[in-house]
């Protein structure tokens, strides 16, 4: 039997749906009427669960996985380890200067492009989420320890 990249990325989908699902059992889903807070989680995990199974499905035609190529491997691993320091930086500096820090550094130290259109970018972006989710739809923003 050949396995196929699309089988084994579906098959890593469903398994981590599953496990994830398991660990959020403790979240209230409540209902439609009024949800409680894992109802959006609940619904993430089963659309990962469903797309994975559908790669896990069509996975018969697609290259084999040997024949995966990892030249684009250092790209990832950069797109990780920014991910990974906001996520320890997100409680600590709050929302704002995370995210910002987080699409600059993406903007211009992963995918390289220019200091000033990677800063406009993303203290635009930045100044949207916080316009969008702090103003608009009023959810509370952590502001970060050093504020406080």
């Amino acid at each position: 039997m050949t396995l196929r990249r699309d089988t084994v990325a579906g098959a890593a989908f469903v398994v981590l749906a599953g496990l994830l699902w398991w660990l959020s059992d403790d979240l209230p889903v409540g209902s439609l009427a009024m949800p409680g807070a894992g109802m959006m989680p609940m619904i993430a995990i089963g659309l990962v669960a469903l797309f994975g199974a559908v790669l896990l499905v069509r996975g018969a035609s697609t290259p084999p996985i040997t024949a995966a190529h990892w030249s684009d491997a250092d790209h990832a691993v950069r797109v990780i380890v920014f991910a990974e320091l906001a996520t320890a930086l997100y409680t600590r500096l709050g929302v704002l200067i995370t995210m910002s820090l987080l699409l600059f550094g993406l903007v211009a130290l992963v995918e390289r492009r220019g200091i000033l259109r990677a800063a406009v970018f993303a203290v635009g972006v930045t100044v949207t989420l916080w316009a969008v989710f702090g103003m608009l739809l009023k959810s509370p923003l952590p502001t970060g320890s050093i504020w406080s």
